[in-house]
């Protein structure tokens, strides 16, 4: 019988508050159940497993970038689109970074398929129409963003860029710039 109060919601959401707070690589069902002061197998009739768990935890993370992206998207068109886009991942990122973390887990096919991800790759896929990119330059662009932003954003939360001038902020801009002008097909300014 599940213990009073806790849900399925409830124990995912924990997770990622966890995950932001020790990183998402922490994240089990033991240290959920520790969070909640309850036996493991307390647990059980809500969640599978630690992979459950971390999954459902993706998926959340995934719903919330989705949302935000969606929310930041509206009505803008080319660099302003693409800077929108970018921003939402880094501050995502900044805040929630073991939710970034659990953004990134690879999902099975089916799972994937009805998951937010698809919502990513469509809203990639729209600010890229207004760069006119036919196919395959329109996925290699998809390819291109997604390396580069998230592994910019990687590297960041990791401290690579805290030792050094000028600031990463700064940098950032300068990626975007020049992501547009390669986009644009033509040069930074």
């Amino acid at each position: 019988m599940p213990r009073a109060g806790l849900t399925t919601d409830r124990l995912v959401r924990a997770g990622a508050e966890l995950a932001d707070e020790v990183g998402f690589d922490q994240v089990t069902v033991s240290a959920l159940a520790r969070r909640f002061d309850v036996k493991v197998a307390s647990l059980y009739s809500h969640v599978k497993n630690s992979h459950d768990l971390r999954t459902r935890i993706a998926l959340l993370a995934l719903e919330e970038l989705a949302d935000r992206a969606a929310d930041a998207l509206a009505g803008r068109a080319g660099k302003d689109a693409l800077a929108a886009y970018a921003d939402v991942l880094r501050d995502y990122a900044r805040h929630h970074p073991g939710r970034y973390a659990a953004a990134r887990l690879p999902l099975d096919h089916e799972t994937a398929a009805a998951s937010a991800g698809v919502r990513h790759a469509q809203m990639t896929r729209a600010l890229l129409r207004g760069y006119d990119l036919a196919e395959p330059d329109q996925t290699h662009a998809v390819r291109l963003l997604g390396s580069v932003f998230h592994g910019y954003i990687s590297l960041e939360l990791a401290g690579g860029f805290s030792h050094s001038a000028p600031d990463p902020g700064e940098t950032w801009t300068w990626i975007l710039d020049r992501l547009n002008a390669l986009l644009r097909g033509g040069s930074a300014s």
